[in-house]
């Protein structure tokens, strides 16, 4: 049956959530499965302890600061894993001969160059850092089609779409996509009703675990109009093909539409360790310690449209990706300042709409040919949503 060769992968955000699912993955099949890279951001400790389990060959940080934190922690704990230290270290691991597949799983902004650079080496390419493809869908969408890079969506939706379609770009029988939404914390309330809402109420999502910032764009459904551009450069669908649906219990994933009237659709519990299995076996399936959908214990599934007057952020999402060019860009640049400055309690929950909506309107978007013209449209519009901010 494990006709597959053995993976060496590369975990990028080994500390977060979806690298600790996708280490609780691994560790179930040591036979095919092996993290050779465990990459993080500065949370030494935490990386060595994973270390100790894992046995690595490399150990990557991102803050320079901490390289001989993390030296003398493995040198300490008696470990042979290499450690190394910043973005040109992770880039040249990552596109090296160490491993072959790569979870990228860093959040935000920072997760870009990596990814492109697993895209740009032919790695099989996990992609759970939505931003790689908010920021630069088409260049990281080139560099895989050039090297033959294999990209497996790990956002539950996404990958829900990659299991529904025989043909990732099969366009002529395509009609639609149905990208689901759990609604977050703040399913059904009025827009005058999130206006006193705290970070603690934003971050605690009733069916899914995940990091704070990521937590934040699921309340706003930032995260859904994220994954709206996402879906639009991995399954090359233009947008007016992409629809959202408001589904609570979380079970159905996505959904595809065909011309010939048939809907296929994905379900599953919500548990990201299965689309790491898919990731890590397609097209075999592996077991992923994750148990079976009993629809009986779950009586029954809801589906509504979403509020775009008191969940503006897909609405700008929407209008974003229909801008194109350097307009995604800076939609995430300013969402990350204003989630961050919600999160630090310096401005309330309904300035995150405001604030990216007024950086949108003050920053015109210019066509994105390049990595340099997309890192500045990034920065002009942190520039103007952290003065803004005040």
């Amino acid at each position: 049956m494990n006709s597959a060769p053995a993976r060496n992968i590369a975990v990028l955000g080994a500390t977060g959530s979806i690298g600790t699912s996708a280490l609780d993955v691994i560790a179930r099949h040591p036979d095919r499965l092996r993290a050779t890279v465990l990459a993080a951001g500065s949370k030494v400790d935490a990386l060595v302890s994973l270390c100790r389990v894992h046995r690595p060959q490399h150990a990557v940080v991102a803050d320079e600061g901490c390289f001989a934190a993390l030296r003398d922690g493995l040198r300490d704990a008696g470990l042979e894993t290499r450690a190394h230290a910043g973005e040109a270290a992770l880039e040249s691991l990552v596109a090296g001969t160490c491993c072959d597949t790569v979870v990228a799983a860093i959040v935000g902004a920072a997760g870009l160059h990596s990814t492109l650079a697993a895209a740009r080496a032919g790695k099989r390419l996990l992609l759970a850092n939505k931003e790689s493809l908010v920021l630069a869908g088409e260049l990281l969408m080139q560099a895989a089609h050039a090297s033959g890079a294999v990209i497996v969506p790990i956002d539950s939706e996404h990958n829900a779409i990659f299991q529904c379609l025989p043909d990732a770009h099969a366009h002529a029988s395509l009609r639609r996509i149905l990208l689901t939404a759990s609604g977050g914390p703040f399913r059904g309330r009025r827009r005058d009703e999130l206006a006193t809402v705290t970070p603690e109420q934003a971050i605690a999502h009733p069916k899914w675990s995940m990091g704070p910032k990521i937590s934040v764009d699921s309340a706003t459904l930032m995260n859904k109009g994220l994954e709206v551009i996402e879906a639009h450069h991995l399954f090359g669908v233009a947008r007016e093909r992409i629809d959202v649906l408001v589904h609570p219990q979380s079970l159905v994933h996505s959904l595809v539409e065909f011309v010939d009237g048939s809907t296929l659709a994905q379900l599953g519990l919500p548990d990201m360790r299965t689309a790491l299995a898919v990731g890590f076996g397609w097209p075999e399936r592996i077991a992923s310690g994750v148990s079976g959908l009993d629809l009986l214990q779950h009586g029954r599934l809801d589906f509504e449209a979403p509020d775009l007057d008191a969940f503006p952020c897909l609405r700008l999402a929407f209008a974003a990706l229909q801008a194109g060019g350097t307009a995604p860009a800076m939609l995430n640049a300013a969402n990350e300042v204003a989630v961050s400055a919600f999160l630090q309690r310096r401005i309330a929950f309904l300035s995150i709409p405001a604030l990216v909506e007024a950086t949108l309107d003050a920053l015109p978007a210019t066509a994105a040919d390049s990595l340099d013209v997309l890192r500045e449209a990034d920065a002009a519009a942190r520039r103007h949503a952290t003065a803004a901010v005040g």
